[in-house]
């Protein structure tokens, strides 16, 4: 597994730029995903709107955890993850990797997922999936950033699923000009 590096953020928070900060990102729209794991830490996922890619040479992307939670220290202890990035019909997905279930549904996988290289479980009907090995984890703050090279990856014609202002929604393209 890689040696986590930590990038301590001096100073205390500003109350007033929290706020700010924190009502802007909820205006910045992102994709819904639900990043997974599986290995000898157990198998976990948790519904992540930041998740971005870095690179194509090579394949690498990028998913921040909050990092105080089961699904984060299995992720750096098992030194894989999936990137399943959500359609519509995978509200029901989203809300149950994200707590909104009911208790000990959190971290419930039905027999719909199956499972990718790395062993991490991915679902098949999604707009896009993601196998990753861990190459770069970094605690900034609260968070842990995962930084992964891609293994597999697969895309289908399904919707994207989006979130902002604490909302669901769908991309609606511009007309080409």
């Amino acid at each position: 597994m890689p040696t986590t590096s930590r990038v301590d953020l001096p100073g205390d928070c500003d109350p007033a730029l929290r706020q700010a900060y924190v009502t802007a990102m909820a205006r910045t729209a992102a994709a819904v995903t639900v990043v997974t794991t599986d290995g000898a830490a157990g198998r976990f996922g948790q519904t992540v709107s930041a998740a971005t890619s870095v690179t194509a040479d090579p394949p690498t992307l990028l998913v921040c955890l909050y990092r105080a939670t089961a699904a984060a220290e299995a992720l750096l202890a098992n030194g894989c993850f999936a990137v399943n990035v959500l359609g519509p019909a995978h509200r029901a997905v989203s809300d149950v990797f994200a707590g909104r279930g009911a208790v000990g549904e959190r971290y419930a996988f039905d027999g719909s997922w199956r499972t990718a290289r790395t062993g991490s479980p991915v679902l098949p009907d999604v707009p896009a999936a993601f196998d990753c090995v861990l190459s770069h984890p970094l605690i900034v703050g609260t968070h842990v950033v995962c930084v992964g090279r891609v293994v597999a990856a697969t895309s289908s014609a399904v919707e994207g699923l989006t979130y902002r202002d604490r909302g669901y929604g769908r991309h609606l393209p511009e007309p080409r000009s």
